[in-house]
């Protein structure tokens, strides 16, 4: 007789749009203006109306002296790393475990990434491993609050500091996320967040980037905005990395993310408050490693991550994967990334491929299975995600989560 399933219906897929949001799409629409932006040296070289009020608010919100909003947080990454005068062959220390655009935007200047291992808890970019990858030819850190959690920054920010490197912060899914009182993205020399669809607040598409430095928001102004046609009249007199995009955000976008700032705190506090009913109900469940939360930060949990105990389970995460499937459980992934095993590093620009364009590059480090054994064991072996920021999942869903967890648990006899 075949088993009945213990969830046998969808969630609800989270869906932070309201009738405040389509209010102000609808004014935009009828004001005509869907973008204020011109690519020269006048009052509208930063946007129209709608960006200009998301960039102030933003700023007021976070604390930061200067926002530039833009299309995709990838656009933002990329602008980010083109405003601290890298050169072709400089060096920029990151994490394998994120998603790609974080490294390609290293690529994007001809610059190298160098992969360092994470915190086997916290999934974050180790501080340690980042000292074994410094070289001559290292110029930044690129640090990623994954999951929501947020990188241990004193220690970052110490190694920056003695070593003279930037610190770029990309808190893409760690919007709200506390680190000793003061928000992820903004702790570094220049940073940002992701307003994609599946973020916490969306603008469908789009980001944000923060600083404080008046010359990096300069630079980021005009790359954001075909600079090349605006450096011979604007305030920006270096032209190093001056080539410029179309990275605007549109009048639409910008109205949204008004009113989607205004309901960030109660939605990332929502996640916070599914995290505290699935910890509770799956504390004591054997082999299984809830979320850890760094002393002195907040967690906004983009992902709920877990760590299974193999030994203590005796049993493959692909078998206890497959049987919580089985049992209606969604968005579970039993895997997450690691940039430096990507077909780009291992076939196109690996250390010696007659395909590698940059003969200024002089570091031997090779993207090698085994240079970041924490990730990859996490991702190859014990590495199990929910993705909780994908539904608005209520108290029914929760206790089914919950309920096919310990099913499972029970019918390997693991408790």
């Amino acid at each position: 007789m075949k088993k009945k399933t213990l969830i046998n219906y969808k969630f609800k897929i989270d869906n932070s749009i309201d009738h405040r949001d389509i209010r102000s799409v609808v004014k935009v629409m009828k004001s005509g203006v869907l973008s204020g932006f011109v690519a020269s040296n006048n009052e509208f070289f930063r946007g129209g109306p709608q960006v200009r009020k998301f960039e102030r608010l933003w700023s007021k919100f976070f604390k930061s002296k200067y926002c530039i909003s833009v299309n995709s947080w990838t656009s933002g990454l990329i602008a980010c790393l083109g405003a601290l005068d890298l050169e072709p062959g400089d060096e920029v220390i990151t994490t394998p475990w994120t998603m790609c655009a974080t490294a390609t935007s290293i690529l994007h200047w001809n610059c190298i990434p160098v992969f360092a291992d994470i915190e086997k808890d916290t999934f974050c970019i180790d501080p340690k491993s980042v000292l074994k990858k410094i070289s001559k030819k290292t110029k930044a850190i690129l640090a990623v609050d994954i999951f929501g959690q947020s990188c241990d920054y004193e220690s970052l920010l110490r190694i920056s500091k003695k070593y003279n490197l930037k610190l770029i912060c990309d808190s893409a899914q760690a919007i709200l996320t506390k680190y000793k009182g003061k928000y992820v993205g903004t702790l570094g020399d220049v940073g940002g967040y992701s307003l994609n669809y599946h973020k916490h607040i969306n603008t469908g598409e789009g980001g944000v980037i923060v600083t404080n430095n008046k010359r990096y928001a300069e630079k980021l102004y005009a790359i954001r905005n075909h600079a090349e046609a605006i450096t011979k009249s604007h305030s920006v007199k270096e032209l190093k990395n001056m080539v410029g995009y179309n990275f605007r955000m549109g009048e639409i976008e910008a109205a949204i993310g008004i009113q989607q700032l205004k309901k960030v705190k109660k939605r990332v506090q929502i996640k916070q408050n599914v995290v505290n009913k699935l910890n509770n109900g799956l504390k004591d469940l054997k082999g299984l490693k809830l979320p850890v939360i760094r002393k002195n930060t907040t967690h906004s949990f983009y992902i709920y991550p877990l760590i299974l105990d193999l030994k203590a389970l005796k049993i493959s995460r692909r078998k206890i994967f497959s049987a919580l499937v089985k049992e209606g459980v969604q968005g579970l992934t039993d895997k997450y990334v690691l940039l430096h095993l990507y077909p780009i590093f291992q076939k196109k620009i690996a250390y010696g491929s007659n395909n590698f364009p940059w003969s200024t590059f002089k570091n031997k480090t090779t993207y090698r299975k085994g240079i970041c054994p924490v990730a990859e064991n996490l991702q190859n072996r014990t590495f199990l995600g929910l993705q909780i920021q994908l539904y608005d999942l209520k108290k029914k869903d929760i206790e089914l989560i919950i309920s096919a967890f310990k099913k499972v648990w029970r019918e390997f006899g693991i408790i």
